[in-house]
């Protein structure tokens, strides 16, 4: 009994009889679901939808910017793994060793990731349910549990970056007064701002983040203006493609960044914040076309950060010895001996960015850990638990790293690598079932994407797990040493590519005819 009594304390309202009684009433109660309806924010509605939803064939309303504004957020949200210190380091390296050349890259690996965000909102609208939840009703345990396992290893990977770039932040405003371990404890404090903001609405929250993004937009668009890199030169860049062998790593670094597994899963969560009735289709229509709007202007934004840093590190860097061992901790005193102070000094203007970027991307990567956790394994736990299980999962591995690795040590390098690697190999388990999901009419209704759509998302996701297979046999080749680890990898790697086989083919009608063929135990 007293256990019991401990299980209802840490569910969302639990703790009394009459909460008890409710949920028993209801099979959904015990549902997982992204936000309570009392969490959502409501969208007014006009006097054309209920002409609408009244009778004949279902239309979208009129465009409004009324409503835009009450749909903006998740996109901004969504927006931020694209601005994470990874991608900022990567940004820079592409910018002090190709220059200008990798700038069309960067803005076709934008175009694809804002293809992936998309049809993640489009499947989140939809259904009124996220990818996590869908993957649970699509596969047997054995799978979800798989999927839930690699998405967090994912998560973790993507952690690590993020916490250890907010401490080198830190740790740059401090004067080196506060070591890395104590970035770390500080950056891992963010938990309870998340939890502080997420009480009063998700508004709020949202208003957060979007000063935490107008904090990076302005401190390197300040930087964009100090340095003054080329304006023919990067119209150039981003309209010839050019690429080099010498600057192949750069490339695929720049691709490999873009898409982030988890954020796959969170952007499909975090529309549900708004309350749309998905049982009318105008509302759904609409939904999804605000949505599409306001993904397309966060992107636009990020876009343009990482503009600013690429070409930054080009104009000063590119071509000089320092541009093969620049990275987040010495590109501040880098751009500071070169560029040296006008109103305020360029080394604090490059850690203020990188801060609100640590910082931004450490809690949303919290926020989705809570929704893949309670997606896959459907645990209905009160948030300020899901959020301290789902901190604690990335600041341990962290704070051991920050301990005994020091930031300008060629072994963390080796690390970084490693931590890339870890979260490219999981791309697959976040795109494949998302194609497989929007593809299906049983899930998405007059929602499912048309053949158009599904051939060039199978083209991009293709495409993305040849680049990033590249990235792990660079690293196998070159990082990998001793025939027993090497062979242990070859195991693993057959078992990773046979499960990713079984999620391709699982839907198609020659896995059913075997399944069919399969004599059945009795």
């Amino acid at each position: 009994m007293a256990s019991r009594d401990l299980a209802e304390s840490l569910l969302p309202g639990g703790g009394g009889d009459s909460a008890a009684a409710a949920s028993s009433d209801s099979h959904d109660e015990y549902e997982e679901r992204a936000y309570d309806s009392d969490d959502k924010v409501s969208i007014s509605i006009s006097d054309s939808d209920a002409e609408a939803d009244g009778g004949g064939a279902p239309s979208r309303p009129p465009f409004s910017w009324r409503k835009l504004w009450r749909f903006t957020g998740p996109g901004f949200l969504m927006c931020i793994a694209f601005l994470d210190p990874g991608n900022l380091e990567g940004d820079l390296q592409a910018g002090a060793a190709a220059g200008y050349q990798l700038l069309w890259l960067l803005l076709w690996a934008t175009v694809m990731g804002a293809l992936i965000q998309l049809l993640s909102a489009r499947l989140g609208v939809a259904t009124g349910k996220h990818l996590a939840e869908l993957c649970r009703e699509e596969y047997p345990p054995w799978a979800t549990r798989a999927l839930w396992a690699m998405t967090e290893l994912a998560l973790v990977g993507a952690d690590i970056q993020e916490v250890i770039g907010s401490a080198i932040a830190i740790k740059i405003l401090s004067g080196g007064t506060v070591p890395l371990w104590g970035g770390v404890v500080i950056t891992a404090l963010d938990c309870f701002i998340f939890l502080f903001l997420e009480n009063y609405g998700v508004r709020k929250l949202e208003a957060f983040f979007a000063v935490l993004i107008a904090t990076m937009a302005l401190s390197f668009a300040v930087m964009f203006g100090e340095t003054k890199p080329s304006g023919k030169e990067l119209l150039i860049g981003l309209v010839v493609p050019r690429l080099s062998s010498k600057t192949i790593k750069q490339a695929v670094g720049i691709v490999g960044c873009i898409i982030m597994p988890h954020n796959v899963f969170l952007h499909s969560a975090l529309v549900q914040s708004r309350k749309i009735d998905t049982n009318k289709k105008s509302r759904v229509q609409e939904a999804v076309y605000y949505y599409n709007i306001e993904s397309i202007l966060a992107l636009i934004v990020s876009f343009f950060i990482n503009i600013c840093v690429t070409t930054v590190f080009a104009k000063g860097f590119y071509g000089t010895e320092q541009a093969g061992n620049i990275g987040l901790e010495n590109a501040g005193q880098y751009l500071q001996e070169k560029y040296g102070t006008a109103f305020f000094p360029i080394l604090y203007i490059w850690a203020i960015g990188l801060l609100a970027s640590g910082q931004s991307s450490t809690i949303t990567g919290t926020y989705a850990g809570q929704f893949v956790m309670g997606g896959f394994l459907n645990l209905r736990l009160k948030k300020w638990l899901r959020a301290m299980i789902t901190r604690s999962f990335a600041i341990i591995p962290t704070m051991i790293v920050a301990l005994f690795f020091d930031t300008e040590d060629p072994t963390m390098d080796v690390l970084n690598e490693a931590l890339n690697v870890l979260q490219s190999i999981q791309i697959p388990f976040a795109l494949i079932p998302l194609i497989t999901l929007v593809s299906k009419e049983q899930v998405m209704g007059s929602f499912v994407v048309g053949p158009i759509t599904k051939v060039i998302t199978w083209i991009v996701t293709v495409f993305l797990m040849l680049i990033n297979g590249y990235l792990i046999v660079s690293f196998y080749i070159t990082d990998i040493r001793g025939a027993v680890l090497r062979s242990s990898l070859c195991v693993v790697l057959v078992v990773y590519l046979a499960f990713i086989i079984y999620l391709i083919v699982r839907n198609t009608s020659m896995y059913s005819r075997l399944c069919s063929s399969t004599p059945k135990r009795s």
